[in-house]
């Protein structure tokens, strides 16, 4: 069988794994795009694309580390990081071949990319392959979501000064908004007097939280 390459590289603010929303489609206002290798450039294989909304991008956790191990149970996140599900129970980065499955709203179709909304990926991630998302076999609103439907996630208040606020673009800003209301915390860590930092936008993003409340403190280069 042949060994998979990426057909593309996906560009995104978010230049590490932290931070990086948990699911697809949870960050509305995060825009990326896929970018795809010059062989793949062509304008006939997008050809049709224009008449879909999303897309299901199949990818790679690149920034794992590579490992022999195989993890056969895991901790979700939702789950509070203290009960362990089996892997294939789960949407867990450290799966045995390493790939993602995420949709995406796609926003637009340029020569060489395209520009999504929604994604879970951060910037370098390699892209094996796009399929068009089809409502009538992928959508299913009645079926059970295990765990999921048990545990919700609870969002948190984001608290961004006027002074740091301006420092962003309005798109950049409200995207910001809406990861760090997913809470990009390590489930184990809930040291109030700790500052976190995310890289965001070229940025780095130092915060703390207290309760259910995430603030901004300052902004670095």
């Amino acid at each position: 069988m042949k060994e998979i390459e990426p057909i593309a590289f996906f560009r995104s603010p978010l230049t590490s794994k932290f931070g990086i929303p948990r699911q697809s489609g949870l960050a509305n206002n995060l825009v990326g795009r896929i970018v795809f290798e010059k062989k793949y450039q062509r304008e006939e294989a997008l050809r049709g694309l224009e008449d879909f909304d999303y897309l299901w991008l199949i990818w790679g956790f690149s920034a794992n580390p590579p490992s022999d191990e195989i993890k056969f149970t895991v901790r979700p996140p939702r789950l509070g990081g203290n009960k362990r599900l089996g892997v294939f129970a789960t949407r867990s980065p450290f799966r045995p071949n390493g790939l993602g499955l995420s949709s995406v709203f796609i926003k637009q179709i340029t020569e060489g990319e395209i520009e999504v909304v929604g994604a879970d990926l951060m910037d370098g991630t390699p892209i094996y392959d796009i399929k068009p998302y089809i409502p009538y076999v992928d959508s299913h609103p009645e079926a059970k979501g295990g765990f999921t439907d048990k545990k919700e996630w609870q969002k948190l208040s984001v608290v961004i000064p006027d002074d740091i606020a301006i420092l962003f673009k309005s798109d950049e800003l409200a995207a910001l908004k809406e990861v760090l209301a997913q809470d990009p915390r390590p489930q184990y860590q809930h040291d109030a007097e700790r500052i976190y930092v995310m890289p965001f936008a070229g940025k780095e993003v130092h915060f703390r939280v207290f309760d259910d409340q995430l603030k901004v403190v300052r902004v670095s280069h």
